[in-house]
């Protein structure tokens, strides 16, 4: 527990209205987006510098107190639920864009940054940061590099990690700890950044982060291909890779999820198709018009019952924004909302799909899927209510067998939802005992008190 002392010194470093007692408050950090048990910390800090964190980093590290460090608290694997009688650090006051460097094209910013905002920034400049997660107009930059995130743009341009230039982070003890640099090309000293990316915050605090940015895209053209079964959208989406096409975005609905989501959005989807693909094609207008071509001829191959170029930014932004409502959208349905992130390699897509189609079957549960299907990424959403025991222990039976079909068909339990305390149960089962060990090896040698975010992805 947090002694009055401790609380003192944290007021002293931090100004009292900084540091949150009351219950009401901590509650507000004492869950994130997974279905799971909440968890109250015992003090919420709200640092507003680097120097701040660094402090109360150093004072939780001499205390043995467990710190969850937490941005927008949009972590959908129970990464950012605190330990009990733990502190949660809050970066939203670490929210400064200290730098877009249009000659080297990068950018420097403070991970409580929300990530739409770096993005607006730097296209105002003409210039892209390609990692959109789905809650990108809430979620924040650091969170995204303690995720590894990923998001619709996946396929063609790659998640966080391959933006990641640099890192400041601050070790378990509190000291000051830099990796990787402001150059296109650094090879100094060990790979730390990748390292703490996708670590879920149990291995350091990131206080300032380094992200390569490159030229925005200057023609985009995006199309809608329906089609009256989902075995000819998944099949379609396996023979346009397979054709050495890699569209910018290649995200697929199946009819529960289209329905669902035109009915909260009026975005003009068509309801009565059984599948859907969205796919966008991006870079010069020649090779833009060429893949579109030839996307299009694909799809009408493959059965697509219709397909619909969008006229313009509007009606492309309106479907897209479409297309990024469908997890509030499915939420609205049941009390109970559980997004899952099975992962298969690409040519698996119509195997995992269909095994999807017979889990909701078999476990009487409804089960919309959408998601990257270019990149293997589905998101199968059952809608439950938890406090229906009999249900529950069926939504969890069917998690449980949709984990084993993605591993099955070579996949991974997580794409880009990370694996939190909500996944960790499997982690050997995807990597073996040996990994797990090595992984406890090195959060024993950084983090000897184990205070970082004890207990996600490895356990305790």
């Amino acid at each position: 527990m947090v002694s009055r002392a401790l609380v003192k010194e944290f007021q002293r470093i931090l100004g009292k209205e900084q540091v949150f007692l009351e219950e009401i408050d901590r509650a507000t950090y004492a869950y994130d987006a997974a279905v799971l048990e909440p968890v109250l910390p015992a003090v919420v800090l709200r640092p507003r510098s680097a120097e701040e964190l660094g402090r109360v980093t150093a004072l939780c590290h001499e205390n043995g107190l467990p710190l969850t460090v937490r941005g927008a608290g949009t972590n959908l694997s129970g990464g950012s639920i605190p330990s009990s009688g733990g502190v949660v650090v809050l970066t939203t006051a670490l929210n400064k864009i200290l730098e877009i460097n249009e000659a080297d094209l990068f950018a420097v910013v403070q991970p409580g940054v929300v990530t739409a905002r770096l993005m607006a920034a730097v296209e105002a400049k003409g210039l892209f940061y390609p990692p959109d997660p789905g809650s990108m107009a809430v979620c924040t930059l650091g969170g995204n590099v303690a995720e590894n995130a990923g998001g619709l743009r996946g396929l063609k341009y790659g998640v966080t990690r391959d933006y990641v230039m640099g890192l400041t982070f601050f070790a378990a003890s509190g000291e000051t700890v830099k990796t990787g640099s402001r150059t296109v090309k650094c090879v100094s000293g060990y790979n730390l950044a990748a390292l703490l990316v996708g670590s879920e915050g149990t291995l350091g605090v990131v206080s300032e982060i380094i992200l390569k940015l490159i030229p925005l895209p200057p023609a985009r053209r995006a199309m809608m291909a329906t089609f009256d079964g989902v075995g000819k959208a998944s099949e379609t989406v396996a023979a346009i890779i397979a054709q050495r096409i890699v569209p910018a975005t290649l995200e697929f609905l199946d009819n529960f999820t289209i329905r669902t989501v035109e009915d909260y959005s009026k975005a003009g989807l068509p309801v009565d198709a059984a599948a859907l693909l969205l796919i966008e094609v991006d870079g010069h207008p020649a090779v833009v018009a060429e893949e579109a071509e030839k996307v299009e001829a694909i799809c009408r191959q493959m059965g697509a019952a219709r397909i619909h170029v969008a006229r313009d930014a509007a009606e492309r932004d309106r479907v897209w924004s479409a297309r990024r409502s469908a997890l509030p959208a499915l939420a609205k349905l049941k009390p109970t909302c559980v997004l899952e992130d099975a992962t298969v390699p690409r040519s698996k897509i119509p195997a995992m799909i269909q095994a999807l189609e017979d889990i909701s079957r078999k476990f009487a549960l409804p089960i919309g899927t959408f998601g990257h299907a270019g990149d293997g990424n589905l998101h199968p959403t059952i809608l439950t209510d938890r406090r229906d025991k009999k249900e529950w222990s069926r939504v969890e039976a069917a998690v449980d067998a949709i984990f084993e079909k993605a591993l099955e068909l070579g996949g991974t339990l997580s794409g880009e939802h990370g694996i939190g305390t909500a996944k960790s149960r499997f982690l050997e089962k995807e990597f073996g005992r040996g990994t797990i060990l090595f992984s406890k090896k090195i959060k024993a040698a950084v983090d000897p008190h184990n205070i970082l975010n004890p207990g996600k992805i490895i356990g305790e």
